[in-house]
């Protein structure tokens, strides 16, 4: 939603697709997900979150082949307004 405040409290799901959907994360191998050097990188970052922001909690993740969902807990606004441009998603 173009308008809302996302940097408000609140619970935020979140997923984020790699480019063309290339599987670069690691594989399914039966069941269970394999992560490679890259998908492992995604899940350390994921788990630093709450260390660079005091007042976001984190939830359920998992990394898949070619994207991740989480959840996060914004427990206190963090304080990035409306500044992000609306197209791209970045700030400016």
């Amino acid at each position: 939603m173009p308008a809302y405040d996302y940097s408000g409290p609140g619970l935020y799901f979140v997923t984020a697709c790699t480019d063309d959907r290339r599987c670069l994360f690691g594989e399914i191998a039966g069941e269970q997900m394999v992560l490679n050097e890259h998908g492992s990188i995604v899940q350390s970052c994921w788990q630093a979150i709450a260390e660079h922001f005091p007042d976001v909690e984190l939830d359920e993740f998992v990394v898949m082949p070619n994207h991740l969902h989480g959840i996060l807990w914004i427990v206190e606004p963090v304080g990035a307004g409306l500044g992000a441009c609306v197209e791209t998603g970045f700030p400016g």
